[in-house]
């Protein structure tokens, strides 16, 4: 019988110590496709996707770098998507972030090859110009319990914050139940100041993300587009959603419009990933959420995305938990304990 599957493509952070060698655990038959990619980051004269993945010792001031960590996602994510098992049907692919670049290439509208040189580029560009920071802050509490009312507040304080003299700071991702904020180093300072710390680490600040999302972002957009051609883009195989809760689909999608959203838009305006959840929820009704690794953080994201939006009755983490532990329907393919759910 064939299970229906909405895929979910990681963004930045999700390469860490332990994924180390994820592409050598996992997908040792896919050397070819991993040498091709070490082959585009030759001409750009960068460290090969294998080696970094096949070396004994991780740093974070290297692997947190946006053209290191960008590729190595992309490679492993990518592999994942391609090692499901036969009786899975994916219906729409979304992602997070850079997690878009990679469910372009997974939904068919990049090949392999090119989905790698955007990521590539736009993560080697960001690196270079490294434009303000991110952090991150939570609005539900630890049961998930959702308040409008502290939402809107922490916005109004980002809205006051962004129109202080020298300081710029914006929603850059709307998270499940957290807010990704961007900003330039005053920003995130007066936001760290403003609010109090919860649960013993938030606000927490991401290792070299720059603004991403926001306007300041505008000159990574135009060179964007300066390297990478709107031919790259072609029709996608099936559904795709993106960071406003927009569908693309196979055979109506206006591909220069599609260049014009992932370079342009996409770079410079906040990222609804929640809505993106919730509309893959209610357009596809989907058996199974899989999220493709490296890593598993994600899956927190899209299980507050799905409670926020009272799918299926969950109301809070504890119902959450309950009716993942009796049908699980969200699978991380990077946890080794659910892993095999996915690829059989």
């Amino acid at each position: 019988m064939t299970r229906t599957a909405v895929l979910i493509c990681p963004g930045r952070g999700t390469y860490n110590k332990p994924e180390l060698g994820y592409l050598h655990r996992h997908h040792r038959q896919q050397m070819d496709l991993f040498r091709s990619f070490d082959a585009i980051r030759a001409e750009m004269g960068q460290e090969a996707v294998t080696a970094l993945d096949g070396t004994s010792r991780y740093t974070m001031s290297k692997y947190s770098r946006g053209d290191v960590a960008s590729p190595l996602i992309y490679a492993a994510a990518l592999a994942d998507a391609q090692a499901l098992a036969e009786d899975i049907e994916v219906v729409a692919v979304t992602g997070n972030s850079m997690g878009w670049y990679i469910a372009l290439a997974a939904g068919g509208a990049l090949s392999s090859q090119n989905g790698f040189r955007v990521v590539n580029t736009m993560g080697t560009l960001m690196q270079e110009q490294l434009i303000g920071g991110q952090l991150v802050y939570p609005f539900v509490d630890d049961n998930w319990n959702y308040d409008a009312t502290r939402k809107a507040d922490l916005l109004a304080d980002v809205a006051h914050i962004n129109g202080m003299d020298g300081c710029d700071l914006a929603l850059s991702i709307d998270l499940g139940g957290m807010l990704v904020l961007a900003g330039n180093e005053p920003g995130l300072a007066a936001f760290e100041a403003s609010q109090p710390v919860v649960q013993d680490r938030f606000p927490m600040r991401l290792a070299n993300h720059a603004a991403f999302h926001t306007a300041l972002q505008a000159p990574v957009a135009a060179e964007g587009q300066a390297r990478l051609r709107p031919d790259l883009f072609g029709q996608p195989e099936c559904p795709l959603i993106d960071g406003r809760g927009k569908i693309w689909w196979p055979g109506a999608t206006d591909t220069q419009a599609l260049w014009d959203y992932t370079l342009g838009h996409q770079v410079t305006e906040a990222y609804d990933f929640t809505r993106a959840v919730q509309t893959a929820a209610r357009e596809f009704a989907p058996d199974l959420f899989i999220v493709t690794g490296p890593g598993a953080t994600l899956g927190g994201a899209v299980a507050q995305s799905l409670v926020l939006a009272d799918w299926k009755g969950m109301e809070d983490k504890a119902a959450f938990q309950a009716r993942q532990e009796t049908e699980p329907f969200l699978i991380a393919m990077g946890r080794e304990d659910q892993r095999a759910l996915a690829t059989g």
